[in-house]
C-alpha cells in the first residue's frame, strides 16, 4: 500500500471515528440501584438526570443513597468506556488510533 492510499485510509477511518464517537455522545446510559436511585449520564458523559425515590429520602438512607449514586455513575462510566473502545476497536482493528 502507498503512502497516499495509507493518508486516504487514515482519513476514512478518523471520519468514521468521528462519527461513531458523536453517535455515542448521544446516546442514554440509564442505571438503577436498589430501586432507589436512577442515574442517565449521555455517552459525552454528561449526567442527564438523577432520580431517588421517594422512599430514599429519609435521613437515615443519606449515606446509602449517597454510595448507590456513585456506584451507579461508576457503572455508567465504566459502559460508556467500554463502548468507546468497542467502536475504536471496530474501526481500526485495535483499541485506538493507528496515528
Amino acid at each position: 500500500m502507498n503512502m497516499q492510499q495509507m493518508m486516504i485510509q487514515a482519513q476514512k477511518m478518523q471520519r468514521e471515528m468521528e462519527k461513531a464517537l458523536a453517535a455515542l455522545a448521544k446516546q442514554e446510559f440509564t442505571v438503577s440501584k436498589a430501586g432507589l436511585v436512577t442515574v442517565t449520564v449521555l455517552g459525552s458523559k454528561q449526567i442527564k438526570s438523577v432520580n431517588i425515590d421517594k422512599d430514599g429520602f429519609d435521613p437515615e438512607n443519606k449515606e446509602m443513597i449517597e454510595e448507590l449514586i456513585a456506584t451507579a455513575l461508576n457503572e455508567i462510566y465504566s459502559q460508556i468506556d467500554e463502548q468507546t473502545e468497542a467502536i475504536q476497536s471496530k474501526i481500526t482493528g485495535r483499541g485506538g488510533l493507528p496515528f
